[in-house]
């Protein structure tokens, strides 16, 4: 998990804690609202990733208020200071290397199934 937060935390420009919290905010949302078989496939493929998770599984603030979906991780995101070209750097960035880990159709259909997903890879 560490070459991951400092791959993305270079690729957006962010501290490591930040891109930490990112990553797991992003994945506990697709743990959420994304295929769940796949997702999981996804979560296990980055060692350490449940502990991003819960680092970045913080509710609260706007993001509390809109309750779940594609509006309140964006609005999570952003609490933690992230703006919307780096939440999209550092979304592309995931999936990219998700789509290595995992395969290029899993990955592409985590996408097409999670609700708002695809404006961010």
């Amino acid at each position: 998990m560490d070459e991951l937060v400092d791959q993305l935390a270079a690729k957006a420009g962010v501290d490591k804690a930040v891109a930490e919290k990112t990553i797991g905010a992003i994945l506990s949302f697709l743990r959420k609202e994304g295929p769940a078989d796949k997702v999981q496939t996804l979560i296990d493929a980055f060692p350490g990733a449940e502990a991003a998770i819960a680092a970045g599984s913080g509710s609260g603030g706007l993001a509390g208020l809109l309750g779940g979906g594609i509006m309140a991780l964006g609005a999570k995101l952003m609490g933690f200071g992230l703006g919307m070209g780096q939440i999209q750097a550092i979304g592309r960035e995931l999936f990219k290397i998700g789509r290595d880990r995992i395969g290029t159709d899993t990955m592409n259909a985590i996408i097409a199934e999670t609700p708002g997903l695809s404006q961010f890879a």
